[in-house]
Parts: C-alpha cells; sequence; structure tokens
C-alpha cells in the first residue's frame, strides 16, 4: 500500500440519503485498508445512526441550539475549525449538496486549502429548476469547476455533462462507478429467485426518500390511472412528507392499494416480493435503487431524469423510460407490464460495476494522483517566488 491518506469528509448527518450512505461506506472501506479517515460531522442524529461505521473517526463539534435548519453554514463552520487545526492530505466532497462548503474552503484558506475531490451525485441539467434559477445554477456549476480540483462521475454519460456544464478539462474527470453495493449484499440480491408475475396482480414497488425530488405525488396519481383495481404498490422510505402523500392516496381512492413502510434498515426483503420497481424522480445522478433493483431481477419504470438513465436501463433491456413529470406516460407503462423486460443473469450481472470495493480503490489512485497536481503546483509556485 503506498503512504496512509488522510481524507476529510464532512457529512450532515446520518438522516437517510444515497450522498451519505455511499460516503460512510466509502469511509469504511478505506479505513479499513488503512488510511485516516475523519468524518466531520454536523450532528448526530438521523434514522440511519444505527447503520453507521462505528470504527470511524466522527468529529463533531457542541452548539448550543439545534443546527438542522443551518447545516450549510454549520458545516463550513466545522470544516473552517477543522482545517484551521488539522493536516488532511485531501477533502472528499461526497456528493452536490456539499460543494458550495468545499468551495468556501478553497476561498479561506487558498493554496493551503487542501485538494478537494468531488462525486457528482446528481444531474446537472435540473430541468426542474425555473429558466433563471437553471441560469445562476450554471454559473455556479462554472465556479465550482474554477474552484474544485477533480471531478468523479457516476456513470460514463455523466462525464460529458460535467466537462461541459463546469467547463473543465477532460483530464480533470474520471468515471467511478456508484458504489451502490457492496459485494455481499450483490451476491444476495442476485441469488434472489425471480418469478413472472404472468397473469396475477402486479406488485410495485417504489423506494427513496419522501422528498419532492422524488416526485412521490405524481407517482400516486400515475399508479391510480394505470394500474388494475388488483396491483399493489409498497412505497418504502421516511420523510416529512408522508402526510401529504397518504392524503393523496385517499384523494385518489387507493386505500387498501398503497402501503407505506416508513424508513427501514434495508430494502432487500421489498425487492424479492416485488414484480417491478417505479421510480418517478424529477433528477438523480445515478439512482442506487435502480442498481439494487436489476441485481434483484426487476424489471424498471423510470423517468428519464438524468443522463445516465438510458444507459442504467440498457436502452430498453432492463426497463422502460418516461418523460420527466409526464404522469400519462407513467400510467400507460404501468398499464401494460406485459411490456416489460424479463432480466436474465446476464442483465443482472450489470450491477456488478458498482461494488463498493471496485470504487473505494478507484478512489484512492483518484486522491493520490490529485494530492501529486497540487503539490506539483506548490512546488512550481515555490520556484517563482524564490527567482530574483
Amino acid at each position: 500500500m503506498t503512504d496512509a491518506l488522510r481524507i476529510v469528509i464532512p457529512i450532515h448527518s446520518f438522516e437517510p440519503g444515497g450522498v451519505e450512505r455511499v460516503a460512510l461506506g466509502l469511509a469504511r472501506k478505506w479505513h479499513e485498508i488503512g488510511h485516516d479517515v475523519l468524518i466531520v460531522l454536523g450532528r448526530d442524529e438521523g434514522l440511519d445512526r444505527e447503520n453507521a461505521p462505528d470504527t470511524l473517526n466522527y468529529r463533531r463539534f457542541r452548539s448550543f441550539v439545534p443546527t438542522a435548519r443551518f447545516e450549510t453554514i454549520w458545516m463550513m463552520w466545522s470544516m473552517f475549525r477543522i482545517l484551521l487545526r488539522e493536516r488532511a492530505d485531501v477533502i472528499f466532497c461526497p456528493g452536490n449538496t456539499y460543494t458550495v462548503v468545499c468551495v468556501l474552503m478553497k476561498l479561506v484558506f487558498g493554496r493551503r486549502c487542501p485538494p478537494v475531490v468531488v462525486k457528482v451525485s446528481n444531474d446537472l441539467v435540473r430541468a426542474d429548476k425555473s429558466p433563471l434559477r437553471r441560469m445562476w445554477y450554471g454559473k455556479w456549476l462554472k465556479v465550482n469547476g474554477f474552484a474544485l480540483d477533480r471531478f468523479v462521475a457516476l456513470a460514463e454519460p455523466m462525464a460529458g455533462e460535467i466537462a461541459e456544464r463546469m467547463e473543465v478539462a477532460a483530464h480533470r474527470v474520471a468515471t467511478v462507478h456508484d458504489p451502490a453495493l457492496d459485494t455481499d449484499r450483490l451476491d444476495r440480491l442476485l441469488a434472489l429467485d425471480r418469478e413472472a408475475p404472468l397473469d396475477r396482480p402486479m406488485r410495485y414497488l417504489a423506494v427513496g426518500r419522501l422528498a419532492t425530488q422524488k416526485n412521490f405525488a405524481m407517482l400516486l396519481r400515475a399508479f391510480a390511472a394505470g394500474s388494475r383495481p388488483a396491483d399493489r404498490l409498497t412505497i418504502v422510505g421516511g420523510g416529512c412528507g408522508r402526510a401529504a402523500l397518504e392524503a393523496e392516496v385517499e384523494r385518489l381512492s387507493l386505500q387498501g392499494r398503497v402501503v407505506f413502510t416508513g424508513h427501514v434498515a434495508s430494502p432487500d426483503g421489498h425487492y424479492r416480493d416485488a414484480d417491478c420497481l417505479l421510480l418517478a424522480s424529477r433528477f438523480e445522478g445515478v439512482p442506487a435503487v435502480v442498481i439494487e433493483a436489476i441485481a434483484a431481477g426487476l424489471p424498471i419504470v423510470a423517468t428519464n431524469c438524468a443522463v445516465s438513465m438510458p444507459m442504467l436501463l440498457g436502452h430498453g433491456a432492463r426497463g422502460m423510460l418516461v418523460p420527466v413529470n409526464d404522469v400519462d406516460a407513467l400510467a400507460a407503462a404501468i398499464s401494460r407490464p406485459e411490456r416489460l423486460p424479463v432480466l436474465d443473469a446476464a442483465s443482472r450481472g450489470f450491477a456488478a460495476r458498482f461494488t463498493l470495493e471496485n470504487a473505494a480503490q478507484s478512489y484512492l489512485r483518484i486522491m493520490q494522483a490529485t494530492i501529486a497536481d497540487a503539490r506539483q503546483v506548490q512546488s512550481r509556485d515555490s520556484l517563482e517566488v524564490a527567482r530574483p
């Protein structure tokens, strides 16, 4: 192994979220390999707290008031204090949400700021925003490209989008498949028997936080319009939007046909019992639920919510795509389950490229290269200063 790295990672909390879950999984792997990983934690709370690796070094600063409402500002302050006092070889920015924190650190510390490797976790087009907000978002992406060091796409189609919209050279963008699964869990999902539903009622499944991004209200309307009376929908995930969604279930007269499980430690039992995964998101990067469903052998009906989606669904071999926020198109796909593809062993094996073990090593190589580049720049600057 090369010299151990000191890797600093900002994490707001243990609230359920793919960005944080993946970051903690990678941190655990890096720690096991022998690297020094420091998690700068905003607050020690959240439904995923019990699943967080207890072997990691968490650093949290005391606050006399709750910080959830201003968690980004609190994270800026926490990262500033850490970088002011402690050595760091590299900052791992686990998703788009955290780039504002890392950009500020670059502005405050300048050349003394450790290099930043950014995992780009979401779509960069953001068609869900108004034209004015998209314009400002586009400018913000260019600031990211100027200030931060290296960017990681979660699938091949995202790399070109990053280079174009952030205006960064191709050598500053790498692709590391999103580590949605560790190999043990992948093997368990691949081992699930899959039975074609034939003429029996369909068991649809949706997995995700009950947040606006996931567009569950539209999903319920499409299910009401396109499903058969005996079909069922299970929604796995928690969040503050549950009450509004339960009211929508009543308004659509779907009582008894839609089940909310709340947050669960693992959705794998629901993958086993389902016939099809539904995804209605407004925007995504590489949704982990799609990778999990593919490994479990579930066909997918999803909105075309990211540049990576056609590739993930095998251009129709693993599922069907519909336009974002198109209730009628999603309802039509739900109404014709016989058109769904059957995933054979080769199709399910596609998920094997999205493993934690592969990604952990790839990220380390990117970090080491980024650190080497930063040191070269610092040496060149020192030489220029020393010249008479």
